[in-house]
């Protein structure tokens, strides 16, 4: 629908705002992204599902008391190879500022399709470091599509449909990672890890379909018709953005310090160092999945009622208290608190999405998601090594878990050097750039 005050036909002025088409969010265009980002979902988390699997079939598993003696790999090997896989999602940092220039539905349909097929490429790896560097390829392909699905979904609707389209797109991401840790636990001993990989072609097969589905935003459209707009070069922002910015990367690291590790070594934390059966590790993915339902349903109802910063601060917090209480070492702690810490992500997903498209304008939207990426990449490798180092020391997952999240937890308080925006269009904040009236961002 248009946004009110711009409906066609109103015998709008020249150079006056142009119309902007919106969608409510259960639109196909919005269902589209969403689909997208289960794809991307699908294809990343095969790693942290099958991450035991990776490491006892290119490692050696013995009767030691040592991570390496007990999952064939060791921590630091294992801390390594993961920063590595996240330090490549720096290379999403580009192809999501070319967004900026080229388009939304392009980059994301590009970058999903290649992702998804060196994914499949990783199932052949011949060793440890070979699968790291094929995976690695395919990561920031992935990550961009990510991220430019929540870009996507939030600027094709409204204020009153924004939190929700973007927890949409984030139960997408969600149910696809959820799916293949499910598959994992129940058939880990038939599939192993290669044959999990390959198993990336079914969402690699929706590709066309979304084709038909995915729609370019007006509000890129608008935007690309001004006569002078930025040509964003590795996420290039003016510098009337980059106090904002600069917050935003700072929580972006922060957030990811924890749940970098947090996520990526808790199924092999499960499966090798608990020894928890693969039917209690499926109930508990899909009790974090209902949970991770509640979670979104939860952040886009405070989103759109409390406010997006008091919302993000507290589920930031959550994070890492929950984050802690799964690495505190039994099963029950495991279950309650990676069910909770997933609760918290998803309540953390609505208010920070909404946020980061209404604090900047079109023109430099995907560039600022791209930063937010990047810094993210940065936070999870902090955090994997430090977690993979101290956990190696005498297998110490509780103390690494402590060490690693609470200090980034007081972080969260950064969310008031922004302004709240709930309620509020990113026009209102910046005027959109009009046919020959310049950009916003100039």
């Amino acid at each position: 629908m248009p946004v009110p005050g711009t409906e066609p036909g109103t015998g709008a002025e020249p150079g006056a705002p142009q119309p902007l088409h919106l969608h409510g969010w259960t639109s196909r265009a919005v269902i589209g992204v969403a689909l997208a980002a289960f794809a991307s979902g699908f294809g990343q988390f095969g790693l942290v599902a099958a991450l035991g699997d990776v490491a006892r079939d290119f490692g050696r598993v013995t009767h030691g008391l040592s991570i390496a003696d007990q999952v064939g790999l060791s921590g630091t090997e294992l801390g390594i190879g993961l920063a590595i896989i996240r330090l490549a999602s720096l290379g999403s940092l580009p192809l999501i500022g070319l967004a900026d220039r080229y388009g939304r539905r392009t980059l994301l349909l590009g970058t999903l399709s290649l992702g998804l097929v060196l994914t499949v490429v990783s199932a052949a790896s011949p060793g440890y470091w070979w699968f790291v560097a094929i995976f690695a390829l395919g990561r920031p392909m992935l990550s961009a599509t990510n991220a430019l699905s929540g870009v996507a979904a939030a600027e094709q609707t409204d204020s009153r449909n924004r939190a929700s389209a973007v927890a949409l797109t984030a139960a997408g991401y969600g149910v696809g990672a959820g799916l293949i840790a499910v598959i994992h636990s129940l058939a880990s001993g038939v599939l192993g890890f290669r044959g999990l990989f390959a198993l990336v072609l079914l969402p690699l097969a929706l590709v066309p379909v979304l084709r038909r589905w995915i729609q370019e935003p007006d509000r890129f459209t608008v935007a690309a018709a001004a006569e002078e707009h930025p040509r964003p070069v590795l996420g290039a922002v003016g510098p009337k953005f980059r106090r904002r910015l600069a917050v935003i990367v700072v929580l972006a690291f922060a957030v990811s310090v924890i749940t970098g590790p947090a996520n990526s070594f808790v199924f092999l934390y499960a499966q090798n160092v608990l020894h928890q059966p693969g039917y209690v590790t499926a109930a508990m993915v899909v009790g974090a999945g209902v949970a991770g339902l509640a979670g979104l349903l939860i952040g886009r109802w405070l989103s759109d009622h409390l406010g997006r910063r008091p919302t993000g601060a507290l589920a930031m917090v959550g994070l890492a208290v929950f984050g802690g209480l799964a690495y505190a070492g039994s099963r029950p702690a495991l279950v309650v608190g990676y069910i909770l810490g997933v609760m918290s992500g998803s309540v953390f997903a609505p208010a920070a999405g909404s946020l980061l498209t209404e604090l900047f304008p079109t023109s430099v939207r995907a560039s600022v998601t791209g930063w937010w990426v990047a810094s993210g990449v940065i936070g999870a490798v902090v955090g994997l090594v430090v977690f993979g180092a101290v956990a190696d020391v005498g297998n110490r997952f509780a103390v690494a878990a402590v060490l690693t999240f609470l200090p980034a937890a007081v972080m969260a308080g950064l969310f008031w050097l922004v302004p709240e925006t709930r309620g509020r269009e990113p026009e209102d904040l910046w005027p959109a750039p009009t046919a020959g009236a310049g950009g916003a961002a100039d």
